[in-house]
């Protein structure tokens, strides 16, 4: 252990800690590309943990649970809770400091844990930038796995957008799903879409309050053809969970939907947006070049099972 780390205070997140968090902040961002996550409501902060050293906030770590496996899926799926540990950059390298702040998330991961449903097991898993190599091998080294890479993909918005036409049979408009009946229906379906990494409704909820979110829907009479969900991140547009349903697929649904959603966030005077998609999801990756998106940076994901 380094003779630092025996003079580091570690706690939850405080209020009155907020403008040695925009420090932080501001220290580690110098680096581009790198991934740090805010600290969210007060609601929150229960699974958010600062390292401090002399007045000043060294690290912070972070915990949430991402993916929830609905009842009645296959049991091999798995809920997935996720890690950000960011240090200052002189102490990316301190292994004591980065041990001590995780402790204190995998035991708050083990206590998420036991309020998800038993049946399903969950993994542990942390997402950075490849360019972050020693927060990187820090997990590596933990025995955590490779679990897959995304590439972040961004549009300019002052760049025309596409005009695509839709069949008339064919219905598009925008779902604010004010019901908890509308959720369920959409999260069923976005589950069988996605059944290893289904939404849940904890997170629904958390999009819902980004600002100018809205969720696009395409429908054939009754039957819900495919969606995606946007919203105002930072000072750039979101876009999030474009799906188009098994029957409906490979007939230009996705891009139209993505012109949909390109002129909505420029409408609200937005710069850019951005995305998120598997590197290996090729058909996606051709979707989202063929209406403006170019590759920006790439995430790579890691994972340990919980027992």
């Amino acid at each position: 252990m380094s003779e630092s780390s025996t003079e580091i205070f570690i706690r939850n997140f405080q209020l009155g800690d907020m403008s040695l968090l925009g420090e932080l902040y501001q220290s580690v961002t110098k680096k581009e590309n790198a991934t740090f996550w805010w600290v969210g409501d007060e609601d929150n902060w229960s699974n958010v943990y600062c390292a401090f050293e002399d007045g000043k906030m060294v690290a912070k770590g972070q915990i949430s649970i991402i993916n929830v496996v609905p009842p009645g899926r296959s049991k091999e799926n798995n809920h997935s809770i996720y890690i950000n540990l960011k240090t200052i950059p002189e102490r990316e390298n301190d292994i004591a400091l980065l041990e001590n702040v995780y402790q204190y998330l995998f035991i708050r991961a083990n206590q998420l844990k036991e309020t998800l449903p038993k049946e399903y097991g969950t993994m542990l898993c942390v997402g950075n930038d490849s360019t972050e190599t020693a927060n990187n091998q820090f997990f590596t080294q933990k025995g955590y796995l490779h679990l897959n890479s995304l590439y972040r993909m961004n549009r300019d918005l002052n760049e025309p957008i596409p005009e695509i036409t839709l069949q008339e049979d064919f219905q598009f408009s925008y779902w604010k799903m004010e019901t908890s009946d509308e959720e369920r229906e959409y999260l069923n379906v976005e589950a069988e879409i996605w059944p290893d990494t289904p939404l849940g409704s904890n997170r629904l909820s958390e999009y819902k309050n980004n600002k100018l979110w809205t969720s696009m829907v395409l429908r054939q009479t009754d039957a819900i053809v495919g969606g995606l969900m946007a919203w105002q991140e930072a000072d750039h547009g979101v876009i999030e969970d474009v799906f188009v349903c098994e029957p409906w697929r490979r007939r230009g649904f996705a891009k139209y939907l993505l012109s949909q959603a390109l002129s909505y966030l420029k409408a609200n005077q937005l710069q850019y947006a951005s995305l998120m998609v598997l590197t290996t999801n090729k058909s996606a990756l051709s979707v989202y070049e063929s209406v403006g998106f170019c590759v920006d940076n790439e995430e790579i994901r890691y994972f340990t099972k919980l027992n």
